[in-house]
């Protein structure tokens, strides 16, 4: 018999049974052909992930089996590089999907079975004697963190004088959390199509009804939504709205919407969401606009269609500085160099996503940082990676007394040997609503 493998681009969501059938299929490959590069880039001969029940290094998640909810006791993962390709082992109290196993608690000759278990860390480091043992210790990037104190001590004490191999694996972490199978991006496309269908959904007549709906209406609509079609938010959904007689105000050296969140939409206003999704292990991120039309009108108004062609342009430019090799912060100054050229007043502050929303990798600014982010960005971009393209301008409405609307754009992207391409496109015009 003939076994189809499951097509994640098919529909989204998979039934669960099939997304952890893609899931642990995705996983097998990227230990078999994403790792190896990683660990030569970052020149590691032993990646030690260590995690216990319930606090697990956030690396870990990534590495376990689809069923597998949490680590299990102390769950540590050995991934040795050799000629060979990566070995992935396993010194755990139960069998890790494609992990060898190197422990189990029998083995341990009536010693208790935590110094058992890192006995044999220590003999599985003995046998292969790397030259840098990798561990997840990072100052820059929370999700390479993820090795707790005590750990780390345990660690230590296993390896003896092998301690004086450990290093900072942050590379490394970084590198295997942030790049992207193409049946990964493959996926990201059907993940933003679902969300863009849902937010579509959102501004429409079916959901808004004007003058009695609000804001908080909305947002708590869609994160319904997704939970009636099989998919998790990884964030609360927001909506926000703007509109003529109600400027900005400043908050935190920003300057944000005046109108209260849980106002009513009301004919003439611009709504504004922001959303995410989850599915197969990977995240979405989105940000899109609508206008209510007023009695009369056919399109929003002109000023407010400037606003989102300045969005679209700063989209374009940052896009275009999105180049391999250049730190997050190069982009950033790029784009921003680029954009006041053309007289355009926006801020940029983009991130990777995949398995994390918020992913690891280079900082492109941050909406409080837009001269730099120390560290994080300080980061190369690679290829084969996702992000979030995430910014906002400022512009003058005419149409609204010179108001100022700050109009946000969030659109999730891929960067491939082909360029940047956007997942289910991007928008460029408003999603217009009717008053009645």
């Amino acid at each position: 018999m003939t076994v189809v493998a499951p097509d994640p681009t098919r529909t989204v969501p998979l039934p669960l049974r099939e997304q952890a059938d893609v899931r642990d299929r995705w996983l097998t490959q990227r230990l078999l052909d994403v790792l190896p590069g990683l660990m030569d880039r970052a020149g590691i001969d032993l990646w030690i992930v260590v995690g216990r029940e319930y606090n697990e290094d956030p690396v870990l998640a990534t590495l376990l089996p689809a069923t597998w909810l949490s680590a299990r006791r102390r769950t540590i993962l050995l991934l040795h590089r050799s000629d060979d390709g990566v070995t992935p082992a396993a010194v755990s109290r139960y069998p890790v999907g494609q992990f060898l196993p190197a422990w189990t608690a029998a083995a341990g000759g009536g010693e208790p079975a935590e110094r058992a278990q890192w006995a044999e860390v220590r003999r599985f480091v003995e046998q292969a004697d790397p030259g840098r043992i990798g561990v997840d210790v990072s100052e820059h990037f929370a999700l390479a963190d993820g090795l707790s104190h005590t750990e780390h001590r345990l660690l230590t004490e296993a390896l003896g004088p092998y301690a004086d191999r450990v290093v900072s694996a942050e590379r490394l972490a970084v590198g295997w959390l942030e790049t992207r199978l193409p049946e990964e991006i493959a996926a990201l496309h059907a993940m933003n199509r679902l969300a863009h269908q849902v937010i579509a959904e959102a501004f429409s007549s079916a959901v808004v009804t004007v003058g009695t709906t609000t804001a908080l209406d909305v947002a708590w609509w869609i994160r319904q939504r997704f939970h009636d079609l099989g998919v998790d938010p990884w964030f609360q959904p927001s909506v926000l709205l703007q509109r003529a007689g109600v400027p900005l105000v400043e908050e935190q050296s920003t300057l944000l919407p005046g109108v209260p969140y849980d106002a009513v939409v009301e004919p003439g206003d611009l709504l504004h969401c922001d959303v995410g999704l989850s599915s197969l292990g990977l995240r979405t991120d989105t940000q899109r606009n609508a206008y209510v039309l007023r009695p009369g009108e056919t399109a929003a108004p002109a000023g407010l269609r400037a606003a989102m062609a300045a969005a679209n342009r700063l989209q374009e430019l940052t896009a275009a500085a999105l180049l391999p090799g250049r730190t997050g912060n190069e982009v950033l100054a790029t784009a921003r160099a680029a954009a006041a050229a053309e007289g355009i007043d926006g801020d940029v502050y983009s991130h990777p996503i995949g398995f994390h929303g918020h992913g690891a990798g280079p900082a492109i600014g941050q909406w409080d940082q837009q001269h730099g982010v120390p560290g994080a960005g300080d980061y190369p971009v690679h290829s084969d990676t996702a992000y979030a393209l995430e910014l906002a301008v400022r512009r003058p409405v005419p149409e609204w007394d010179g108001q100022c609307v700050r109009l946000g754009l969030e659109e999730g992207v891929a960067l491939t040997g082909a360029g940047v391409e956007y997942l289910d496109g991007r928008q460029t015009g408003f999603i217009l609503l009717l008053s009645s």
